[in-house]
């Protein structure tokens, strides 16, 4: 499963709304050894994140033992550039970061529509197939 910042965020912040669901989707994916893949930009993004919004040692907890149990996709030049057309076509309509775009571009061309684990909704504008299933 493709994991978004959003996910990763829920899992370790005990304030974020989406925690507890977090908690059990992450515990399920342990318990059925399931492959948590993600990108160097949604690690990058975590870690921002958990930093401003959380704690230091919070973002420290992501890097020390979250990061090291996952498959980071490497990418290139081509990816990156179907990102940037990806959000030059998309960005005005839609409340879209670069880093979703490439998160979309990688699902989509190297783990074949991979599900993600996404409480982000941009993950669902997009159209890619996303855990939880919600409406909106």
């Amino acid at each position: 499963m493709f994991c978004d910042t959003s996910f990763f965020y829920a899992c370790l912040d005990p304030k974020d709304e989406n925690h507890d669901e977090a908690e059990v989707l992450a515990a399920r994916a342990a318990e059925s050894k399931t492959l948590l893949c993600t990108t160097w930009d949604i690690i990058g993004e975590t870690v921002t994140l958990l930093r401003y919004r959380a704690s230091f040692p919070l973002a420290l907890t992501f890097l020390d033992e979250v990061k090291p149990a996952l498959r980071v996709v490497p990418y290139g030049d081509r990816v990156r550039g179907e990102s940037e057309r990806i959000f030059r076509r998309f960005g005005k309509d839609h409340r879209l970061s670069l880093c979703h775009a490439v998160s979309y571009v990688v699902v989509t061309t190297i783990l074949g529509n991979m599900v993600s684990l996404a409480f982000d909704r941009d993950f669902r504008a997009l159209g890619l197939p996303v855990i939880p299933e919600r409406e909106g």
